[in-house]
């Protein structure tokens, strides 16, 4: 009965020690903060090249917010945007009025 006693205690030591040791590895493995922003601002560049990819990525890292943008650059990107799309009469007059309103 003794030893059954200790073989359980040690049995139950054992599990507990290891599920710690378990949440530690789990911890060690999730990002840093400075890893989730580098993975975020990764996403956010892509199509970005050369000088503007840098740029872009230098400041993102740093935490800084892309300039809002002009109407005028929203007009083009939307044009772009629905051009790329095909769209024509009423399709492209809603898609361009929901386009500049985002």
């Amino acid at each position: 009965m003794r030893v059954q006693c200790r073989v359980l205690a040690v049995s139950a030591l054992l599990v507990f020690a290891s599920s710690g040791a378990f949440a530690a590895a789990q911890a060690a493995k999730d990002p840093t903060p400075q890893q989730q922003r580098m993975k975020t601002c990764n996403t956010e560049a892509a199509g970005k090249k050369g000088d503007d990819r840098k740029s872009f990525m230098s400041s993102c890292l740093k935490g800084e917010q892309p300039a809002k943008m002009t109407q005028q650059d929203k007009m083009k990107k939307c044009n772009v945007d629905a051009s790329a799309k095909s769209l024509k009469g009423d399709e492209r007059k809603a898609f361009m009025s929901t386009c500049l309103k985002g």
